[in-house]
């Protein structure tokens, strides 16, 4: 960065501006103070933050909070038990100022920091001539203080400052009402803001942090290994998703932006690494919603000589452990967090094969037709309903409360749109079951829902998945929902490279036909099959989507801090 000449004008908003003149005219204002900072010999964007009183101790504020600690059982510090426990002791402190009152020689100024608030309490009799410098500072201002512990008549943690200094000259204020900012396109837009009127997102990305911390430890203590596989890649594959293209100039080459990490790390489960896991960027060019960002952070992990089975095992070990971890990071918000959850983990997860869920979805429709087609298996209902079935819409519509709830419209298209049996069971799982897991499955006491492991796909449905021993049209296959989102997906490899390449031929088929969610043929990744990859089974997991579910969030714009936007007109 270039240095800034201190005495050059300030920048001006250009004519057209959309600057309102009452926000100009507090810009001006507080450049003005700016300026007279500089006139004292005084730099408003200093960067000497240390210590000046003999024997001043830097303390974060959540530290002098611990060391106090309330005095009373109302949460409140009593003043001479405070003044007895620091007597003889200095502290240096420093943050943002999100309050500032005054009455007579008194002012009242709130102080956070990244572990806490405090209170200053200003006293023009202990500052003298000193006091008048805090006409220069304004709510949003870095400054710091040093001074000795008190607290107010009130109860509240103070310091009674001998030295405060502006560290940092907030030039532009913060928006009006910040205090509970709400306004969602101000808040993503600009999350610095968010991050100061809002404490409780500061809670949600410190919870996301301990969340990846939690997810690393774990798969560290089971001896896998971490690694980074690349982000550009010259084939679509990993996942059946639309992805982004790009251009390199130097190779003159189109590349595709990842969605997912897959064919690399299976490539190193062929190499001999055998447990392997990736926590990286993803990206698919796909619809926004308030589950989907077109970019996302995915949690990859590869075991060799492991099946889905054992992931279902691992997958409730971790989820509890990070949610553990959590609590004891964050003891306060994850009670809070605990208690608004419509789900729990505190029993067995539920593991339900997909042809199960279509038979109990059809009995819970009360459409005798339908009861009668899953007596054996819901694999009956898709013999049912091979056909187009819309002149019976009506009808079957009107038999339950279920069934009124199902999307026939959207399940009727959904349903013409399928080339095979495979294709038609998944679709009477997403429109009859998958709407419903939350009301269907639920804890022991009925209060809370359970998480649902899907289990037992059609292999047409899944690429890369490897066929099941006695049921071959099927694979050894699961997505985990939990309070009604997909969570993680699931699998035993495919390592039967013949297998593998008739897969990717018949998704290049249903490209040549125009559809966009397909792979390539990865001619590597077979030739790496050929060379024998062990029994592997993987998971990936949306630490997005882990976020929402553990803090509550309603959308996956409050997990991301920088979420993708329309640009601002």
């Amino acid at each position: 960065m270039s240095p800034s000449d201190p005495n050059a004008p300030s920048p001006r908003a250009p004519q057209g501006s959309s600057l309102g003149s009452a926000e100009q005219a507090l810009l001006e204002a507080r450049r003005a103070k700016a300026q007279r900072v500089r006139a004292r010999g005084e730099n408003p964007f200093a960067n000497d933050v240390v210590p000046r009183l003999p024997g001043s101790e830097t303390k974060d504020i959540g530290q002098l909070r611990a060391f106090a600690e309330p005095a009373r059982a109302d949460g409140k510090y009593g003043e001479d038990a405070v003044k007895k426990l620091a007597e003889g002791r200095t502290f240096h402190v420093h943050g943002r100022i999100i309050a500032h009152r005054s009455a007579g020689g008194l002012s009242f100024l709130r102080l956070r920091d990244r572990s806490g608030e405090i209170q200053l309490l200003v006293s023009q009799a202990a500052l003298g001539e000193e006091y008048a410098r805090l006409d220069d500072f304004d709510i949003g201002d870095i400054i710091e203080a040093e001074g000795t512990l008190t607290a107010s008549k009130r109860g509240e943690l103070s310091i009674e400052p001998a030295r405060l200094r502006l560290l940092t000259k907030a030039m532009r204020p913060l928006p009006e009402k910040w205090h509970g900012l709400s306004d969602v396109e101000t808040r993503y837009r600009q999350r610095y803001v968010d991050l100061i009127a809002n404490p409780g997102v500061a809670e949600v990305f410190r919870a996301r942090s301990y969340i990846v911390r939690a997810i690393r430890a774990t798969f560290d203590e089971a001896d896998f290994l971490e690694v980074e596989t690349p982000t550009l890649n010259t084939l679509i594959g990993g996942a059946v998703a639309r992805p982004f293209v790009t251009h390199h100039n130097a190779l003159d080459m189109e590349l595709f932006m990842r969605i997912a990490p897959e064919l690399y790390l299976k490539r190193l489960i062929v190499g001999g690494l055998e447990r392997v896991y990736e926590i990286g960027r993803c990206y698919r060019n796909e619809g926004i919603s308030t589950r989907h960002n077109p970019e996302f952070t995915m949690l990859e992990f590869y075991w060799a000589y492991a099946t889905y089975e054992t992931l279902m095992d691992f997958t409730e070990t971790l989820l509890r452990r990070v949610d553990a971890q959590l609590a004891r990071a964050m003891p306060e918000a994850h009670r809070t967090w605990v208690e608004a959850r419509t789900f729990t983990f505190e029993e067995p997860f539920v593991r339900l094969p997909m042809e199960d869920a279509v038979k109990r979805a059809a009995e819970r429709t009360q459409i005798a037709d339908w009861v009668r087609a899953v007596e054996k298996s819901g694999a009956g209902l898709v013999d049912l309903l091979r056909a187009d079935f819309g002149e019976r819409i009506k009808e079957w519509s009107k038999s339950s409360p279920r069934a009124k709830a199902i999307d026939w419209g959207n399940f009727r298209k959904g349903m013409l749109k399928c080339e095979n049996d495979g294709e038609r069971l998944f679709a009477l799982y997403e429109y009859l079951s998958e709407p419903f897991l939350v009301e269907d499955y639920r804890s022991a006491d009925g209060s809370k829902s359970l998480p649902v492991f899907v289990k037992d796909h059609p292999y047409e449905t899944s690429p890369l998945s490897r066929r099941n021993d006695l049921r071959p049209e099927l694979v050894d296959r699961f997505e985990l929902f939990v309070s009604g989102r997909e969570l993680c997906n699931a699998f035993s490899e495919l390592n039967d490279p013949e297998d593998q390449a008739e897969r990717f031929r018949a998704q290049v088929a249903m490209k040549a036909k125009g559809a966009e969610e397909t792979m390539d043929y990865d001619e590597d990744y077979v030739r790496a099959l050929e060379h024998a990859m062990p029994p592997t089974a993987g998971l990936g997991l949306g630490i997005d989507r882990l976020t929402m579910l553990l803090t509550n969030a309603p959308s996956i714009r409050d997990v991301i801090l920088f979420p993708l936007l329309r640009a601002e007109v």
